[in-house]
């Protein structure tokens, strides 16, 4: 796969994931719902912290703010990373498997830092509004933005037994993560190495096979 290609594929997926984020944040108030069938919602939350929105205060002696910075610094190398890892695999010639594979997981994190560094200062604070974009009173500064979520799907919402230990009567909800199209991406890239391991990163020629004159003589010659 060329390097036009997977910068496609990025483009693609980082068009539809800001889309639905923008659309999101400027259409419902935070906490709201639409319920689009009993196991599927659009639910509008923000994370401002790391994945199942676990904080860096939470478990270093940092202020809120210090751990979003450092974690926001953190993601904007860890993209840098992940995108020479995919000029990387792209210059050569890795199988088509791995390329895809890295084109979703840098497609995913792009997407969400973008969130990170920008949304603070394009968006005003969704607590019981809708929020408007380009807003003179911003919600926060460069690299304090929060993550925009929205797809939920609790395939299976009831209440434990009550004979259950411990357990008992509390509610279980299958699957309870909120997440955005970026998540998707990043997922199905690392499923992608996971399920088809050894096929992404199995060796590819670099070079088609060519003989010399001699060596075609040769092995004529042999024949």
């Amino acid at each position: 796969m060329s390097l036009k290609k997977s910068v496609l594929i990025i483009a693609v997926l980082l068009l539809i994931d800001q889309i639905s984020k923008f659309y999101i944040k400027t259409h419902f108030v935070l906490g709201e719902s639409v319920a689009v069938f009993s196991w599927f919602k659009i639910l509008f939350i923000e994370n401002s912290g790391a994945a199942w929105g676990a904080k860096l205060s939470d478990f270093l002696p940092v202020s809120e703010s210090t751990g979003k910075l450092i974690l926001t610094v953190f993601r904007l190398f860890a993209v840098a990373g992940i995108g020479y890892w995919l000029y990387d695999t792209v210059r050569k010639k890795s199988s088509k498997t791995l390329i895809w594979a890295v084109s979703l997981i840098f497609a995913g994190a792009l997407g969400n830092i973008i969130d990170s560094v920008f949304y603070g200062m394009l968006f005003n604070d969704s607590y019981q509004e809708v929020a408007t974009v380009f807003t003179d009173r911003p919600y926060g500064d460069l690299f304090y933005g929060k993550v925009v979520d929205m797809l939920y799907f609790p395939i299976i919402d009831t209440t434990w037994p009550e004979w259950v230990p411990y357990f008992g009567g509390t509610d279980f909800r299958f699957f309870e993560p909120v997440f955005n199209i970026a998540d998707m991406a990043i997922s199905t890239g690392v499923g992608i190495l996971i399920v088809f391991n050894k096929r992404a990163f199995r060796k590819v020629d670099k070079e088609p096979y060519t003989d010399s004159w001699d060596d075609y003589v040769s092995r004529t010659e042999k024949e």
